[in-house]
């Protein structure tokens, strides 16, 4: 992968896991879904910025993935696109205060290791 391949690469990991902390906002200014609130919910999800914007961030990622597919073989760019993983995982410690058990960081560490494995030359 070229140094322009692994920054296109850096910037769609970035737009997935910027669209994952903007749906994860915006999901949290909706409030928890349920039978009496669902068509509200769903309406709710074209008028709330957060919202919006993830979903935007999402479909940025989308098409530079799809640029990158024209350059970098899919046996190595499906699977580093674990990376998203990681860092959701860390958002969600750092900026949702969720909690990250012992087992998930082994998790996370398999997956580290299982990118630089695929993106090692011969």
């Amino acid at each position: 992968m070229s140094f322009q391949e692994f920054a296109l690469f850096l910037v769609s990991i970035v737009a997935g896991v910027a669209g994952q902390f903007f749906l994860k906002s915006g999901a949290l200014k909706l409030g928890q879904l349920t039978s009496n609130n669902a068509v509200s919910h769903v309406l709710s999800i074209a008028t709330t910025p957060e919202l919006v914007i993830g979903l935007g961030c999402y479909g940025a990622g989308a098409i530079l993935y799809i640029l990158l597919l024209t350059r970098v073989p899919l046996s190595i760019l499906a699977p580093a696109v674990a990376l998203q993983y990681v860092f959701s995982v860390l958002l969600g410690k750092f900026v949702f205060n969720e909690q990250i058990p012992v087992i998930r960081l082994f998790g996370l560490a398999f997956i580290i290791c299982g990118v630089v494995m695929l993106m090692a030359k011969k």
